[in-house]
């Protein structure tokens, strides 16, 4: 979708830190950090947001935590802790409509959510 901005950054039009990419997802540092690691796994493949999943993206939604995981490692916070999470919707807080799971880590996370 040429006006969604991690479309463009999936199809090299858009400039972003690229920490992964393989065919079937892309991750890529957060422009305005919520955290030290703040990362973005996005599916290559256009899903507006968790409600336009369909049961053939089961295994692509298992890729993503795979990959966070990985990056987790990768960027040294896999064992003092992350958090991840899939914002759905305007009250979910989703201001890109373009589902993707934010991988933050690198401090203490606040609690509680919401």
């Amino acid at each position: 979708m040429k006006d969604c901005i991690f479309c463009r950054i999936v199809a090299g039009e858009s400039p972003a830190r690229i920490v992964f990419h393989d065919e079937q997802a892309t991750a890529f540092c957060d422009l305005n950090p919520a955290a030290p690691t703040h990362v973005l796994i996005v599916p290559n493949k256009h899903i507006v947001s968790v409600n336009q999943l369909a049961d053939e993206d089961e295994a692509l939604m298992g890729h993503l935590f795979t990959i966070a995981k990985r990056l987790a490692t990768q960027e040294g916070i896999a064992e003092s802790g992350y958090r991840l999470i899939v914002n759905t919707n305007a009250h979910g807080g989703q201001t890109i409509f373009h589902l993707h799971l934010h991988l933050l880590g690198g401090s203490r996370m606040k609690h509680p959510m919401g």
